[in-house]
């Protein structure tokens, strides 16, 4: 098993935020504290630290305590450049990837994903819908390979991954906790209690 510290938990909020209309999704207000809050309050207790990967209101960020890394390449190139930066930074053997956005994430996430993982280098959560590409466990080894391939282009996250050991987890008995907010009717619902069972500590 993988202990909890050797594993740095990596909230990645440095997208653009596009569908949500340009905001800065960290610091949409739920249940009265900020996105980031939530997602660090769900990461806290799994790992045995925390990084945050942001490319705006950086000071803002800071205020949290906790490291903050920007994107190493220009103009948001994806979120795999937030990891790369993280990378870089973390001297923990496992890094723990979760969006910003997701603030019912299990607390069981990197305990299911670390003993589930066989030997895989990145392990990824299946919500039993669909694969939840930035819920992974990757080990930080790999940065020298996921910076040449950034370098030469590459993107999409699924690509990376099956450059490597990788496997996919089951939490389809978890399906609903992976609920994200990725509009402003997500958050609608979700400021509604109609999105994620609040409340609920699995």
């Amino acid at each position: 098993m993988i202990s909890p510290t050797d594993v740095t938990g990596v909230i990645l909020a440095g997208g653009r935020g596009r569908r949500m209309g340009g905001q800065d999704k960290g610091w949409l207000m739920l249940d009265g504290r900020p996105l980031v809050e939530h997602a660090l309050l769900r990461l806290a207790p799994q790992v045995g630290g925390l990084v945050v990967s942001a490319n705006r209101h950086l000071e803002r960020y800071r205020g949290l305590g906790v490291p903050i890394v920007t994107d190493p390449l220009p103009d948001y190139p994806g979120p795999l450049a937030g990891a790369l930066g993280a990378m870089r930074l973390v001297a923990t053997p496992w890094m723990l990837l979760a969006p910003v956005d997701m603030p019912w994430l299990p607390l069981e996430t990197c305990e299911r994903l670390a003993r589930a993982r066989d030997e895989a280098d990145i392990a990824v959560a299946h919500d039993g819908e669909r694969l939840q590409p930035l819920v992974a466990l990757i080990r930080t080894s790999l940065r020298d390979d996921l910076a040449a391939w950034l370098a030469d282009g590459g993107g999409k996250v699924v690509h990376w991954y099956a450059r490597h050991r990788w496997c996919e987890i089951d939490f389809s008995d978890l399906g609903p906790r992976f609920a994200n907010l990725n509009t402003p009717q997500d958050h609608v619902r979700a400021e509604s209690g109609a999105r994620g069972g609040k409340g609920d500590e699995s």
